[in-house]
This record gives C-alpha cells, structure tokens and sequence, in this order.
C-alpha cells in the first residue's frame, strides 16, 4: 500500500517531532547512497550522537513532499532538536567551528 502525500507529510512531521536529531538522506545509515548522506552519517557516529536516518529516494514523491516542506532542495537534510540545520556542508562547517557539537548537546540533554 503506497501513502499518500498528506501521509507522507505527517511521517516527515513525526520524524522530525520524536527525534532529536533526524537525517533525511539517501539510502540509510547502514548504507548511504551518496558522499554527502555518507559524509554526514560519519559525523554523527563519530560524535557518538544517536539519530535517525531516514531513506528520502525510496519513493520518489517522498522527496518532493519533503522539500515541499522544508523548502530545501538537496539531501541530506539534517533536524537537530525539530529546526533543520542544513545539509552536509553546513553540517560539516558547524562540526569544523564546534557549533555542532554545543547545538548536539543542548538537544539531547
């Protein structure tokens, strides 16, 4: 059974809602399918933070659906504590200046 796009949504909604931090990428954290989902599953398990990583290419309407929301048009999408924060590269610069780390931190106290 395949879900509609107002499904969808409430899905993007709930993911981001129960979870401190959500990672909408490109495959999986077991398997990313791109550098970049790549990239920033290697932070996130460096820092030894838990998240949650979520396959945004398996249906093809997921991905508009959620850009839709976001208004953001590239995966990864990183949610730290409900806010989206970017994508890899604005993940990797933050990690770079310590801002991740403190943003992390205050999330998931």
């Amino acid at each position: 059974m395949s879900l509609t796009e107002e499904q969808m949504l409430a899905s993007i909604k709930d993911v981001i809602e129960k979870n401190k931090v959500a990672v909408f990428m490109k495959g999986t954290p077991a398997q990313p399918k791109c550098g970049f989902s790549a990239t920033v599953v290697d932070i996130f398990k460096k820092m030894g933070v838990p998240f949650v990583g979520v396959d945004a290419i398996e249906d093809p309407r997921f991905r508009h659906v959620l850009s839709a929301h976001t208004s953001w048009p590239t995966l990864p999408q990183v949610f730290v504590a409900g806010k989206l924060i970017g994508g890899c590269d604005i993940v990797r610069e933050m990690k770079a200046t310590g801002e991740l780390d403190t943003l992390v931190a205050e999330a998931t106290k």
